[in-house]
């Protein structure tokens, strides 16, 4: 099967208006709503400039060109310049989500993850982190969760069977930084949203339980 080329490392576009296309970032490339950018995005939300991967002896740096929806790595909100690791998801607003695959990145060139067949799963839900795609059943969620859905949906995921303080969330998903300006209610929309996608596949089951005074918890049982 066809591989990336060592030498040159790959964007991947996955959830929003350039999923499945791909760039070979062989020289320095901004991404922005502005026909003039390398990779354009159509969308109200990203501003006419809004990032760089600047191609450098050492790897490919991301930065924010001051967007006014801003830029996320793998969930955090990009406040400086940084070097992308293999793997990294870059998030340009709320409309557009990217992987970036490293120069020695084996994954093939028609970029899949290997999750197996959906007949094959064991839980009646399953997450891929990398592509951040989500199944109930045999079914993807389809369109993808937001951001701050598929992280809330992780911690669960990591902890499946355990309780989760609400206070932890609240700091995973905004940061500790942010937490005390996050009120219960945010937290509260959030989960009602994220209940209502899996609701959308599978409106039998409850996966996402509040354990009053304690948390959440991911129950995911068997198929």
């Amino acid at each position: 099967m066809e591989r990336i080329g060592e030498d040159i490392p790959v964007l991947v576009g996955q959830t929003g208006p350039l999923n499945g296309q791909r760039w070979m970032l062989r020289k320095n490339t901004t991404v922005g709503r502005d026909v003039t950018c390398e990779i354009m995005i159509p969308n109200r939300q990203v501003s006419r400039r809004h990032a760089t991967f600047s191609v450098s002896p050492e790897g490919v740096i991301l930065e924010d060109l001051g967007s006014k929806n801003g830029t996320h790595l793998n969930g955090q909100i990009l406040e400086t310049t940084v070097l992308l690791k293999d793997g990294d998801i870059v998030q340009i607003a709320l409309a557009q989500q990217f992987t970036f695959l490293s120069s020695d990145a084996t994954l093939p060139l028609e970029y899949s993850v290997d999750i197996g067949s959906p007949g094959e799963l064991h839980n009646r839900l399953r997450l891929e982190k990398r592509s951040r795609q989500v199944w109930v059943g045999n079914e993807e969620v389809i369109p993808p969760l937001s951001v701050s859905q598929f992280q809330l949906l992780e911690i669960l995921f990591e902890n499946q069977g355990k309780v989760v303080t609400r206070k932890e969330v609240i700091q995973k998903i905004w940061g500790e930084e942010n937490a005390f300006e996050v009120s219960e209610q945010a937290l509260d929309a959030l989960v009602r949203r994220l209940r209502d996608r899996l609701a959308s596949l599978d409106p039998h089951f409850a996966y996402i339980t509040t354990v009053r005074g304690h948390g959440l918890r991911l129950d995911n049982p068997p198929i």
